[in-house]
C-alpha cells in the first residue's frame, strides 16, 4: 500500500544538515519568538491545525493560560517523496495556513512545537533514503517556522520498520546537534508493561546511536487501560525499562520520561476523566517527570448531539466537561495557575443518531482519496487521505472518519 519514491540525495542532505544551525538562526530572525521555558514545550498539548475542526488557539490561551501547542502532524507526501507536508497533502514549503496559526499564538506570547509522524499516513523515515536526508527534510520545518521544539511520534506502522526507525532516530540526533537548545521529545506506544517490543527496540536504537532526547514519552491508552491507576503503573514500569536500557538510576530515568494521554473516550472505548488527569499529573510532578501532554485540544470540549457524543470523536471528548478543562492540567504542569472556571456541567445524555442514506459500499480493491465516502457495517465513512484495503474503523488517527449510522 505504501508507495516509496526517491528522495533527496545523501550528498545534498548532508549539505543541508551541516547548515542546520545557520538555517535555524535565519528562521528565528524571520519572526519566531524568544524560546519559552522548556517546561512549556513539555506541557504542550497536541493540536491539529488543519483538521478535526481546529479550535481557536487564542481563545484557549485566554481561557486557560496555556502558552505552548504541539502541532500535528508532519508526514511524507501521500504520493511518495522526501519533502515535509502537513498530513501528507499540504507542502510545508508553500504553507501559509499553519504559519498563520503560529503567528496568532506567538502574537500572544506563546509558541509551538511540531510533531512528526503519528498514527497513519506515510512517515519521512520510511521514504527518505537515510538519516541525513530525513534530517534535511525536518530541518526545512524547523527553519520555516523558527522552531525551538520538535516531537518525534514513532508508532504503528513505522516503528515496526527497522530502517525507518534508524532514519528517524538518526535524524533526531542530527537535528539536536545542528540546532543547539532544540527541545526534542520522542513519543511511542504504551502498554501495561511500559511499552511493547517495538518500543523497546526503538530505545535500543537510540542507545546504539548515542542519542538522548529531552524525554521518551509513552501513550498509555488504547491498550486495555482503565483510568489513572493503570496509567501510573505503566509509567512506573516504563521507568524501569529506561533504567535497564540506558543504565540510568531511577531519578535520571524519570527526568527523561514523559506521559502523553488521551482525554475523554479513547479509540478503544477507555475513559479518562479530569480526575484521572489530576492523578497522573500528581504522579508526574511528584516523580519529577519531564513531560505531560495529551491528544488533543481538538477533542477538549464536550460533545453535542450533533457530534454523536458517546462514541470516540476527533472533535470532542465524549465526557462531561467545560471547554478546555484538560488543557488546564498542562498549564499546571508548566508551573502556571489556570484561570478559575464554572463547575463542570451535567453530563449530556448520549443521543440516538438519526440514520441517513448509505453511501456506496466499501470495496477492499478500490482506491480512495481525501473526501471519498463509503458505507461499511451500517455506517457512512469519509476518507482523510489516500487508502486502499484499509477497513473503515472508528479511530481518531486512522484514515477513515465515521460519519454516523446509515
Amino acid at each position: 500500500m505504501r508507495r516509496l519514491r526517491a528522495c533527496l540525495g545523501a550528498a545534498a542532505a548532508v549539505g543541508l544538515t551541516a547548515a542546520g544551525t545557520t538555517a535555524l538562526m535565519a528562521g528565528h530572525a524571520s519572526g519566531a519568538t524568544t524560546a519559552l521555558d522548556n517546561r512549556w514545550y513539555a506541557a504542550a498539548p497536541y493540536l491539529m491545525p488543519l483538521d478535526n475542526d481546529p479550535p481557536d488557539p487564542a481563545a484557549i490561551m485566554d481561557a486557560t493560560g496555556l502558552k505552548a501547542f504541539q502541532l500535528a502532524f508532519v508526514l511524507a507526501p501521500n504520493g511518495g517523496g522526501c519533502s515535509p507536508t502537513w498530513g501528507g497533502t499540504a507542502p510545508v514549503s508553500s504553507d501559509t495556513a499553519v504559519q498563520s496559526v503560529i503567528d496568532t499564538i506567538r502574537a500572544k506570547g506563546g509558541d509551538v512545537s511540531v510533531s512528526i509522524g503519528g498514527y497513519g499516513g506515510t512517515k519521512l523515515g520510511q521514504t527518505c533514503s537515510d538519516a541525513a536526508s530525513t534530517a534535511a527534510a525536518y530541518q526545512q520545518v524547523i527553519t520555516k517556522y523558527g522552531l525551538h521544539a520538535i516531537d518525534f511520534d514513532l508508532e504503528e506502522p513505522e516503528y515496526e520498520n527497522t530502517a525507518a526507525i534508524h532514519n528517524e532516530i538518526g535524524a533526531a540526533k542530527i537535528l539536536q546537534q545542528n540546532n543547539p537548545g532544540l527541545y526534542v521529545s520522542v513519543t511511542t506506544a504504551g502498554t501495561a508493561d511500559g511499552t511493547g517490543w517495538f518500543g523497546k527496540q526503538m530505545l535500543l536504537e537510540a542507545k546504539s546511536q548515542g542519542f538522548t532526547p529531552n524525554n521518551f514519552s509513552i501513550m498509555p491508552f488504547d491498550g486495555g487501560f482503565n483510568g489513572a491507576a493503570s496509567q501510573t503503573s505503566a509509567l512506573t514500569n516504563f521507568n524501569a525499562i529506561l533504567q535497564s536500557t540506558f543504565g540510568w538510576d531511577q531519578a535520571t530515568a524519570y527526568a527523561h520520561e514523559g506521559f502523553s494521554g488521551m482525554n475523554g473516550r479513547s479509540d478503544t472505548g477507555e475513559y479518562f476523566t479530569q480526575a484521572d488527569f489530576q492523578t497522573v499529573l500528581d504522579y508526574a510532578t511528584s516523580h519529577n517527570m519531564d513531560r505531560f501532554t495529551f491528544w488533543s485540544l481538538n477533542r477538549d470540549r464536550q460533545c453535542t448531539p450533533a457530534d454523536n457524543g458517546g462514541r470516540t470523536s476527533g472533535t470532542c471528548s465524549s465526557v462531561a466537561q467545560n471547554s478546555w478543562d484538560f488543557a488546564k492540567y498542562s498549564v499546571k504542569f508548566a508551573g502556571a495557575t489556570p484561570p478559575s472556571t464554572t463547575p463542570t456541567p451535567t453530563p449530556t445524555p448520549t443521543p440516538t443518531p438519526t440514520p441517513t442514506g448509505c453511501k456506496t459500499a466499501w470495496s477492499s480493491s478500490a482506491v480512495y482519496t481525501n473526501g471519498d465516502e463509503v458505507s461499511y457495517n451500517k455506517h457512512n465513512w469519509k476518507a482523510k487521505w489516500w487508502t486502499q484495503n484499509e477497513v473503515p474503523t472508528a479511530s481518531d488517527w486512522g484514515v477513515w472518519q465515521d460519519e454516523g449510522p446509515c
